[in-house]
């Protein structure tokens, strides 16, 4: 479904990514793991559109990607929750997600009852503002905007991060659905490794900006991925 190869990136004059190689297939979890700071965000803001690469190839769903923007990205079927969530604090929450109709065309400007069945808190929240919902409700509502888009690939930048508990747990559950319903890669960058290796399929390890490890999780042992990933 999304193939890069020899990917980099920078920031300015500073270089961030040397050469990534990823593929993520549809109806599989690809987890990109690793320390703070070795690039996983840049990554999937290379994914995204949200900051150009500088060079390598990029196919989606077998058609070679050029340096589009985001919202071109979008179009073609990336979805992407970033870090830190980027819900519009002052619009509601209907409002939030009517957002995503601009990847839409006009006779799919509707709310999935999906949506509403894997986060139903949103349904009882629909005229409140966005940023008067709890971390943990602003995830299921940036999750909930990337589906409305119907995305080939789903990217998701920490989804766990500063989350309670049994909203953890939800969002592993919409993923493991989202992963069985066969029609979607995701890519999950997460630092919560017990959650991450419950979920992925396939991992990759960065360290200062190139992968590292790589592999199906049949292929690495557990301790030699968390020692690779930890401080």
């Amino acid at each position: 479904m999304l193939d890069t190869r020899d990917l980099t990136l920078h920031y300015g004059g500073s270089q961030i990514l040397y050469g990534i190689d990823l593929s993520a297939e549809a109806g599989k979890v690809t987890c990109v793991m690793g320390t703070n700071g070795v690039g996983k965000t840049s990554l999937l803001k290379a994914l995204s559109g949200t900051h150009q690469r500088t060079a390598g190839s990029y196919k989606l769903d077998g058609e070679d990607i050029g340096r589009i923007p985001a919202h071109m990205l979008a179009q073609k079927g990336i979805g992407y929750v970033p870090q830190g969530r980027d819900i519009f604090p002052l619009m509601t929450v209907r409002e939030n997600m009517e957002t995503a109709y601009a990847c839409l065309p006009k006779s799919e400007h509707h709310i999935p009852d999906e949506i509403f069945e894997l986060f139903p808190i949103l349904k009882d929240f629909m005229n409140r503002r966005g940023g008067d919902l709890s971390g943990g409700q602003q995830q299921q509502l940036a999750i909930a905007r990337a589906m409305i888009t119907k995305p080939k690939v789903l990217l998701l930048d920490e989804p766990t991060e500063g989350i309670q508990p049994n909203i953890i747990q939800q969002i592993g559950r919409v993923i493991e659905y989202l992963r069985d319903r066969g029609d979607m890669a995701i890519i999950l960058v997460e630092q919560y490794f017990a959650f991450a290796y419950d979920l992925a399929d396939t991992f990759y390890v960065l360290e200062r900006g190139a992968v590292t490890m790589s592999g199906a999780k049949s292929e690495l042992k557990r301790e030699d991925l968390l020692a690779a990933v930890s401080v």
